[in-house]
């Protein structure tokens, strides 16, 4: 297997599959959208390292002893075309590393991380993020089939809860401001403290 080590060796108009993708050894993040390659920011603020931490431990705790498991970022999740791809690497696509995911069923889990549609999907806003990258995001996880998706503000302190309806489309149930208390749609014990979610550390 020849591995690439500088992405300036792909073409970046070309597209790929989870097979080329794990081929790369370069340094520059990068997520595959349907064979396209996204490039991810740099290293993540300080804010959205603790947004995720903080996250992560109420996971952690949420769900000890259930069998849903949470991952942070990095960890890939190979989303399947529902109407193309198969499992085999070179049938898969597209390859996205959410901030977190939960995922229910333990058949999607392997060695490498995720294959196929997380039920809980977070992304936390960095400076970096375009309104092009989540629009594709939001597209793609409601496509993918991805129950529950959070986006989270850190400079507004604002969380948006988006809800798959019957049509397998996404309805925003709410916008949280960071004082509120708010419970997720798909875990019904799962409730948030959006200002332990956004506390502030003194330097």
């Amino acid at each position: 297997m020849k591995y690439i080590t500088d992405i300036n060796e792909l073409d970046l108009n070309g597209t790929y599959t989870y097979a080329d993708y794990l081929t790369w050894r370069f340094e520059q993040s990068v997520e595959l959208i349907k064979g396209k390659i996204f490039k991810m920011s740099p290293a993540p603020s300080r804010k959205h390292q603790k947004i995720s931490f903080n996250l992560s431990g109420i996971f952690y705790n949420q769900l000890k002893g259930k069998s849903c498991r949470a991952f942070a970022a990095p960890f890939d999740v190979r989303l399947l075309d529902k109407k193309k791809s198969l499992k085999a690497n070179t049938e898969i696509y597209t390859v996205v590393q959410p901030d977190i995911c939960v995922i229910c069923d333990k058949s999607k889990l392997d060695e490498r991380g995720c294959i196929g549609a997380p039920d809980l999907i977070i992304e936390i806003l960095s400076p970096g993020n375009s309104k092009k990258e989540m629009r594709t995001k939001y597209a793609l996880y409601e496509e993918s089939g991805v129950k529950e998706y959070w986006v989270l503000y850190p400079s507004e302190h604002v969380l948006q809860q988006y809800i798959l309806n019957e049509n397998e489309k996404y309805e925003l149930k709410n916008n949280f401001a960071e004082d509120e208390v708010f419970n997720s749609h798909i875990f019904a014990d799962l409730q948030i403290d959006l200002s332990e979610i956004f506390e502030e550390e003194e330097l």
